[in-house]
């Protein structure tokens, strides 16, 4: 499996590649390609382009939660198929896989944060799966669906608003999901922001795929400013767990990067970055 960081925080230094706030990963097993993640805008296409990576052949569009740093770039991704279609240049039509409530409006202090395309809208666009069940996309492939939230130091406060039933309740962001990918040496867990608890996905992930060794973690692992419980719990799990490599990035803070770093081995990730497991 290829995993190629198509969008970050960060970029790498001496390559003319964008960057913002948001997560893209373009991964690669055998013969599926799998977007994970938009961004917040059209630059995961741009990045694309500039690694010589056609964005003509994904078979799926894998979005780890609702929130528009995630979810922004699916309107110039539909977009640029649009394009593709109208100068008959062939392309496939990727299917969405997604919790069902991540086309949910979300708003934060009274602004929207959710994807501009809702649910209505993005089944005009693309084929779109729904599922709170894990569902193999590959056979080394699984999206998690709905994490479940087993411990008491992760996931404690609502990020804001969402909309259920046409009543805005608080939103402890329950679309929040992952991927996994089987490789020889363990899991290699791949996440977008993990609002539902970094150490929640990767227990979830041992069980669903039936494993429980560890080989990476990629992704935000929603420790910007987190709480003194959260931090005190996710380092004491992460002592606890002897995972060799991590690739925290986008919403990890250095401070927490440093301090994982004495319990297991950070490495800096950003845009351009290329990652390959068996």
């Amino acid at each position: 499996m290829e995993l190629k960081v198509l969008v970050d925080n960060n970029t790498i230094i001496d390559r003319y590649f964008l960057g913002e706030p948001a997560v893209s990963f373009l991964i690669r097993d055998d013969e599926t390609k799998i977007l994970f993640d938009v961004g917040y805008s059209e630059i995961f296409i741009k990045n694309a382009l500039q690694m010589n990576e056609s964005l003509r052949d994904i078979n799926y569009v894998v979005l780890s939660h609702g929130h528009n740093d995630h979810t922004g770039g699916l309107v110039p991704l539909a977009r640029f198929y649009a394009e593709a279609k109208a100068e008959n240049i062939n392309y496939i039509d990727p299917t969405i896989i997604a919790h069902p409530d991540t086309f949910s409006y979300k708003e934060y202090d009274g602004s929207d944060i959710g994807s501009m395309l809702d649910g209505n809208k993005v089944g005009k666009y693309f084929t779109t799966r729904l599922v709170r069940e894990p569902m193999w996309i590959t056979d080394n492939i699984v999206f998690l669906g709905e994490i479940a939230r087993g411990n008491d130091f992760e996931n404690t406060d609502p990020i804001g608003k969402c909309e259920k039933s046409d009543v805005m309740i608080d939103d402890y962001v329950k679309d929040d999901s992952a991927i996994v990918y089987k490789s020889h040496q363990g899991l290699v867990v791949i996440t977008g922001c993990s609002h539902a608890g970094i150490c929640n996905i990767i227990e979830y992930a041992k069980k669903v795929c039936g494993e429980n060794r560890i080989a990476d973690v990629i992704g935000g692992f929603h420790l910007i400013a987190p709480g003194k419980t959260q931090v005190e719990g996710t380092l004491k799990y992460f002592e606890a767990q002897h995972i060799k490599n991590i690739h925290p990035c986008h919403c990890t803070g250095l401070k927490y990067k440093i301090q994982l770093s004495k319990s297991t081995n950070v490495i800096d990730v950003g845009v351009g970055l290329s990652l390959h497991y068996q």
